[in-house]
């Protein structure tokens, strides 16, 4: 671990980047160059002690799971990610099989996003990035980790809690549309990589799985209109846009319904209350199952 070159990044970067740039308010009275530390902090979901002491040089080797928050709380690009885990002493991760790294570029748009649903998801379902209105409408898909990550495992796997959010009768199109999603990235990713070892292990798990994976169906099909379900608000129709990474290893949803509709009514009730009141713990497992497209 290279102390001094890890402080010397990351104040570079922090003063690079101004409160908009990270959808942030500057405040009337701002004073300092860049971001401040809590606030980088703040983004990272770190303590300011903890990324304080970095940039001091004083600091204990970070993490790969707190390098990965810095890198997205700093929208570094992908080479600066990789400079970032070097000089904090770990190997750069492999940009191929399954990234974690937030594109810059959506980031940026989902920055700008408030007042409605937005968020960022894998090739796998997984949730990487999510605003608070989508926490709020889907809760908040930070604790998963490993396999139950992805919302494909948990719609097979889970299926009582995963499924809630669309009606029953959207189920068996919903269940169809993730095999096709992860045959797509299996066939871009590999028999080794994580969409391998999710075949493998859904294969192993699920006789609805087994049954559709043989029919080799393949695309990452999205619809632009749909219901939700939502426990305290009930039914909820919203249009879905989506915007790719050119590798198309990325997705940013975004949710949202025609002006002075009830269902946008429903939308800005969850953007001003967030999540205190409709973030209950039960959404947590219906949230990356490509929460809001298929």
């Amino acid at each position: 671990m290279d102390r001094p070159a890890l402080a010397e990044f990351l104040i570079s970067r922090r003063h690079g980047l101004q409160p908009g740039d990270v959808g942030l308010s500057a405040g009337a009275r701002r004073r300092t160059t860049g971001l401040r530390r809590e606030e980088v902090a703040q983004l990272a979901v770190m303590s300011t002690d903890y990324y304080t002491r970095l940039e001091q040089r004083r600091g204990p080797q970070p993490s790969t799971q707190m390098l990965a928050a810095l890198a997205r709380a700093l929208r570094l690009t992908a080479d600066e990610r990789d400079y970032l885990y070097r000089v904090a002493g770990h190997s750069a991760p492999d940009r191929v099989v399954g990234r974690d790294h937030v594109a810059p570029g959506l980031l940026r748009v989902l920055d700008r996003l408030t007042d409605t649903p937005a968020l960022i998801l894998s090739a796998l379902d997984e949730v990487l990035v999510q605003n608070g209105p989508a926490r709020a409408l889907f809760g908040d898909a930070s604790a998963s980790t490993g396999l139950e990550r992805s919302g494909i495992f948990r719609w097979f796997v889970h299926p009582e809690r995963a499924r809630a959010v669309y009606p029953t009768a959207d189920h068996d199109r919903q269940s169809r549309a993730q095999v096709a999603s992860l045959r797509a990235a299996y066939g871009g990713m590999g028999a080794d990589s994580r969409a391998g070892e999710l075949v493998r292990d859904l294969t192993r798990r699920s006789p609805e799985f087994r049954r559709l994976w043989e029919a080799q169906e393949v695309g990452r099909r999205f619809e632009d209109h749909k219901v939700l379900l939502h426990p305290e608000l009930g039914e909820i129709e919203v249009d879905c846009q989506a915007l790719f990474t050119e590798d198309a290893s990325q997705v940013l949803l975004v949710l949202t319904a025609p002006p002075r509709s009830e269902a946008a009514g429903k939308l800005a009730l969850l953007a001003v209350l967030g999540t205190q009141q409709f973030g209950s713990g039960e959404r947590t497992d219906a949230v990356a199952q490509d929460p809001a497209v298929r």
